[in-house]
C-alpha cells in the first residue's frame, strides 16, 4: 500500500514506526526541507508537500496539518483517504476501556490525575495522546482487554475523529487556536467529535459551569454527567464530594489555584464510573503536585518566589494563574498571536495585586493597549531574550512577591514551543542564584 505521512513531528514519526512493516511504501510529506529521514522512505518536502496526494492509497495526517489544507491542495475526493494516528488507535486498540479528555486547558493535569487514581485502585493504565506519548506508540506496551487507556486529546486530533471513547470528558472551553480554526464554531465542532460517536452505554462528562463544555458534550448518545454539579463531583463545604462521599478538603490539594478544583472534580467524576475507591482517590488528590510548566515552583531568592506557568497560552489561563496567588505579583505576559482578546485579562490584572506586567513578544502592544484602556500603567518592556526578561522581572519584584511566567500567548515568536520557553525561564531563574 502506498502511504503518505503528512508532517514528520512526534506523531509523524510514530506513524512511520507503525506503518513501516509489510509491503507498505511510505512517503513523508513535510514543509521542512532539512528533515533527516529514514533511508527506507521517499519524501516530498518543501512548499509543495501537499500536492498530488491522490496517488496514495492512505494519507496519515499529523495533528498540526488542518484537513482543509489537504483538500485545498488536492480535491474533495482525497478526504476519503485521510486518517490519523488517533483514528487508527481507536480502530485497533485491544481495550475499549478508553477515557478521552479534552478542553482548552487542564487536559494534561486531569488526564494524569485520572491515570494515577486508577493505578492507585490497582488498574493497569496506559496514558498518552497529546500529553506526550503518541497513541500508536502506546501499542508498543501490550494493552490487554481489561486495561484502561487515558488519552489527552486536543482539537488538532479531534477535528476528524471517527470514534468516541467509552468515557469522554470536556473541561472548560474558551476561545483558542483561532489562528488554526477560521472561527470559534469550528473549534467547538472539533471538540464535539470526542462525544459524537458515543452509544447509550457510554458516558459524557462536562463542566457544569461552562455552557460551551455542555454544548460540546451534547452530541452523541452517551449518558450526560456534569461535574461541579451533582450527580458528579462537587465542592461542598470546601470539600470535594461525590454521591455523598467526602473525598478530601479542597485545601488539601497540592495543586495551586481554584481552577485545579475543577480538574480534580473532573478526574473524580470520571474515575468514579470505574471505581469508588475513596482511599485511592484521596491519596492521589492530596499528593499530586502537578505537571511541568503548570504553576511549577522554580525557586525562592531574596524573598521572591518564581513560578513557571509556560503551559498557559491563553488569556484565561493567565487569569486563573494570577488569581491563584494573593501575594503581590510581577507577571510576564506576551508572545505570538492566537487571535485572543486581552480585555478580561486586563480586568483581572487591575483587581489582583499585580505590581508590574513585563511585556514580551509580538503581542506586547495589544496587551499594553488593553491594560491602558483599564487604567493600568505599571508595565515595562521585558527584553529580547529570556535572560533579559528574567532580569527585568527580578528588578521589579520585592521581598514577598511572586514572579510569574504565565504569558497568555503562544511561544512561537521567541521560542520553539511552551516547553522550550518554560525550560529557558527556569534556567535563567536558576542562574540568578
Amino acid at each position: 500500500m502506498k502511504i503518505a505521512i503528512i508532517g514528520y513531528g512526534k506523531q509523524g514519526k510514530s506513524a512511520y514506526d507503525y506503518w513501516r512493516s509489510g509491503d507498505n511504501q511510505l512517503t513523508v510529506c513535510d514543509r521542512d526541507t532539512t528533515l533527516q529521514l529514514p533511508s527506507d522512505v521517499q519524501s516530498q518536502l518543501g512548499t509543495g508537500y501537499l500536492n498530488n496526494l491522490d496517488r496514495f492509497d492512505l494519507i496519515v495526517r499529523s495533528p498540526g496539518i488542518h484537513p482543509n489544507d489537504i483538500v485545498t491542495a488536492n480535491s474533495e475526493s482525497v478526504s476519503s483517504k485521510v486518517t490519523t494516528s488517533t483514528n487508527e488507535f481507536f480502530k485497533v486498540c485491544p481495550s475499549k476501556n478508553i477515557i478521552g479528555v479534552t478542553g482548552t486547558k487542564g487536559k494534561g493535569t486531569t488526564s494524569t490525575l485520572i491515570t494515577k487514581i486508577l493505578e492507585a485502585a490497582d488498574k493497569k493504565v496506559h496514558l498518552g495522546g497529546n500529553i506526550g506519548i503518541p497513541p500508536l506508540d502506546l501499542l508498543k506496551d501490550p494493552i490487554n482487554p481489561d486495561d484502561w487507556v487515558v488519552l489527552e486529546l486536543a482539537n488538532f486530533q479531534l477535528i476528524d475523529l471517527n470514534y468516541s471513547p467509552h468515557i469522554a470528558v470536556c473541561l472548560m472551553v474558551v476561545p483558542e487556536h483561532l489562528n488554526w480554526h477560521p472561527d470559534m464554531n469550528e473549534y467547538v465542532k472539533a471538540k464535539q467529535q470526542l462525544f459524537a460517536h458515543q452509544q447509550p452505554n457510554d458516558i459524557a462528562i462536562y463542566f457544569a459551569d461552562n455552557d460551551t463544555s455542555k454544548q460540546i458534550a451534547s452530541l452523541g448518545q452517551g449518558k450526560k454527567l456534569p461535574y461541579f454539579a451533582e450527580p458528579g463531583a462537587i465542592i461542598k463545604d470546601d470539600r470535594i464530594n461525590i454521591n455523598g462521599q467526602n473525598i478530601c478538603g479542597a485545601d488539601e490539594l497540592l495543586l495551586l489555584g481554584k481552577h485545579n478544583w475543577q480538574n480534580a472534580c473532573a478526574a473524580v467524576t470520571a474515575t468514579w464510573q470505574v471505581t469508588q475507591n475513596v482511599d485511592a482517590i484521596r491519596q492521589v488528590l492530596t499528593t499530586f503536585t502537578g505537571l511541568n510548566h503548570r504553576l511549577e515552583f522554580v525557586l525562592e531568592l531574596n524573598g521572591v518566589k518564581y513560578y513557571d506557568d509556560s503551559f498557559g497560552t491563553t488569556p484565561e489561563t493567565a487569569q486563573v494563574a494570577i488569581e491563584a496567588f494573593k501575594e503581590p505579583k510581577v507577571v510576564i505576559l506576551g508572545g505570538s498571536d492566537k487571535g485572543s482578546s486581552y480585555n478580561e485579562l486586563a480586568k483581572t490584572i487591575v483587581n489582583n495585586n499585580v505590581q508590574t506586567v513585563v511585556l514580551i513578544g509580538d503581542t506586547a502592544p495589544a496587551i499594553k493597549a488593553a491594560l491602558q484602556q483599564h487604567g493600568y500603567t505599571h508595565f515595562v518592556e521585558g527584553g529580547k531574550n529570556i535572560q533579559q526578561i528574567v532580569e527585568t522581572a527580578r528588578s521589579c519584584a520585592t521581598p514577598g512577591s511572586i514572579v510569574l511566567l504565565s504569558t497568555a500567548c503562544a511561544s512561537f515568536d521567541m521560542f520553539k514551543n511552551y516547553e522550550d520557553r518554560g525550560d529557558q525561564f527556569k534556567k535563567a531563574v536558576q542562574s540568578l542564584v
